[in-house]
């Protein structure tokens, strides 16, 4: 049985590219952000969070808010910078993959889809409302589209 040749036209796999775009916006803004940190510091978190303490008359010594304070710092800032580049490069592999019509982009945007939605579920469970319902039915979206595109695919392999 031979197969047949995988066809890298967009509209054989229709969805991909606004998927690709999605994921490609996702992956600039967190690249953004983590430049931004690394610009900013951790000198204006902590002076917003010493703000917050302030506006709402929290206990200073006590309390989430000032267990966050004590964890800002330069390393934590870099941390926290690397991870968000790391997600933001992640993104940005996977809208390439997704734009050229790769199997191993559906598969990933896929998974990592899938990943947010228990998330999703229980961001409306604690606020329900249409922001998270539009989240949700946005990740569903993109899960179908991918997960139709991968099912396509293994059945024209046949």
């Amino acid at each position: 049985m031979t197969r047949k040749p995988y066809n890298p036209d967009p509209h054989a796999h229709p969805g991909l590219h606004l998927v690709a775009l999605l994921e490609a916006a996702k992956g600039l803004l967190a690249v953004l952000a983590a430049s931004g940190l690394e610009l900013v510091g951790p000198q204006p978190l902590r002076h917003a969070v010493d703000h917050l303490i302030a506006r709402f008359h929290l206990d200073p010594d006590h309390g989430a808010l000032p267990s966050l304070l004590a964890m800002i710092n330069p390393g934590a800032v870099h941390l926290a910078a690397a991870g968000m580049l790391g997600y933001g490069l992640l993104h940005l592999l996977e809208a390439w993959g997704l734009w050229r019509a790769r199997v191993w982009a559906s598969w990933l945007g896929c998974a990592t889809a899938a990943l947010y939605l228990p998330f999703d579920i229980y961001a409306i469970v604690r606020h329900p409302g249409w922001p998270a319902w539009s989240v949700l039915a946005i990740n569903l979206l993109v899960v179908a589209v991918l997960a139709r595109d991968i099912f396509r695919r293994h059945r024209s392999a046949r």
